[in-house]
């Protein structure tokens, strides 16, 4: 039987990229003839590449389902309505259906995130702190943290601040709108979010406007002075034990508790465009599998299957980062998918960030969202 190669695109980070490579074995054991490579770009390629031009080059393609609405619109990726067993329940939170669009399915999700809480537990233990549990508790630590010369900390470069400040409306009980006919948000309550993330700077470093979700964890490990972060996507691998210091994650502590948070994570899917469709699709099939998913774990990844998240051993690898954040995940909200919402995210991002920094009022603010949302 001859061979065919399948190409693969990811994002690069070992939580992405290492439970792909690793698994190549274990597809090839039922598919000897199939090779697949995969390639990695930048967190920033991932959230904002044109879907359409990477089903032209690549067989299998990592993605995130703000996307959906552009690729039912195209028809760039081939649907998975013919596999057989993925059902909403078994996967954490509403990871399936965010991949659903005008009645098809277009990818499957092998990573599943949301905004949830982390923190430095030797630096938690010295302050003699338990983890935030609302957003009183977290300034009420805030302060702690300040007075023995530490901070909190959060991510809030570009779209990472609009994240935030989507999972504190959709937390605050007035979620912004998925769709472009429904005025963006309500105004009194964004006025309400947006307080809240301006004073959370006041117990962080001026230099939280500059990272990303990845740099945030990053900092948390390097630095002695990051107590704890209420809301950041969560990178399950910086609790593993070979970190310098390992964090631990926890439910978002919302205003509200840990309701509302914004789903994020990754899914699977398969170029329309390529020659090898059925050979793709038979392997989304094999990362659909518990099995597949338990090995994503093994290397770093973090799983979007139920049971997994559930797993003693997964948990103990993980320092229970699962357990202590399917409550919050099982409550998540969905933002905008619809066709052309990427580009509203983009420009959202950066106008939340600008008033952030003190370069947009609050109802300049408000007044550019509403006007980029209705695409005027």
């Amino acid at each position: 039987m001859g061979s065919l190669k399948l190409r693969g695109m990811t994002w690069n980070h070992r939580r992405a990229i290492d439970p792909l490579v690793n698994t190549i074995p274990l597809f090839q054991r039922r598919r000897p003839g199939v090779e697949i490579e995969w390639s990695a770009r930048p967190l920033s390629g991932f959230e904002f590449t044109s879907v359409d031009s990477l089903a032209a080059e690549y067989d299998l393609i990592v993605l995130d389902h703000p996307f959906m609405g552009a690729v039912a619109a195209s028809g760039c990726l081939a649907p998975l309505d013919g596999i057989a067993g993925l059902s909403d329940n078994a996967f954490v939170g509403p990871s399936l259906a965010t991949y659903r669009m005008n009645g098809s399915l277009w990818a499957l999700p092998i990573d599943a995130a949301c905004q949830v809480a982390v923190s430095r537990p030797d630096l938690m233990r010295s302050l003699d702190a338990t983890p935030p549990r609302n957003w009183s508790e977290l300034v009420e630590l805030g302060a702690l943290a300040m007075r023995k010369h530490m901070h909190l900390a959060i991510g809030l470069a570009g779209v990472h601040s609009l994240m935030t400040f989507f999972t504190l409306m959709a937390n605050l009980g007035r979620a912004c709108s998925t769709t472009q006919d429904l005025p963006f948000a309500d105004r009194r309550m964004a006025g309400e979010a947006l307080g809240l993330m301006r004073g959370l700077l006041a117990f962080c470093p001026p230099d939280v406007l500059d990272w990303n979700s990845i740099r945030l964890h990053d900092e948390m490990v390097a630095r002695d002075d990051l107590v704890f972060c209420p809301a950041v996507y969560c990178y399950a691998t910086y609790a593993e034990a070979d970190q310098r210091r390992p964090l631990r994650f926890h439910d978002l502590p919302g205003p509200m508790g840990p309701s509302g948070s914004t789903i994020g994570g990754t899914g699977l899917a398969v170029s329309a465009h390529r020659p090898h469709v059925d050979a793709a699709l038979d392997y989304v099939r094999f990362a659909a599998e518990l099995s597949t998913q338990r090995a994503f774990a093994g290397y770093h990844g973090q799983p979007a299957l139920r049971p997994v998240w559930l797993d003693e051993a997964v948990n103990a690898r993980f320092g229970g980062c699962y357990r202590d954040t399917l409550a919050t995940m099982d409550a998540c909200w969905t933002r905008p998918r619809y066709n052309g919402y990427l580009a509203f995210q983009e420009k959202a991002g950066e106008l939340v960030e600008a008033h952030l920094r003190g370069n947009i009022g609050e109802s300049m603010l408000l007044d550019r969202l509403e006007r980029l949302h209705a695409g005027t």
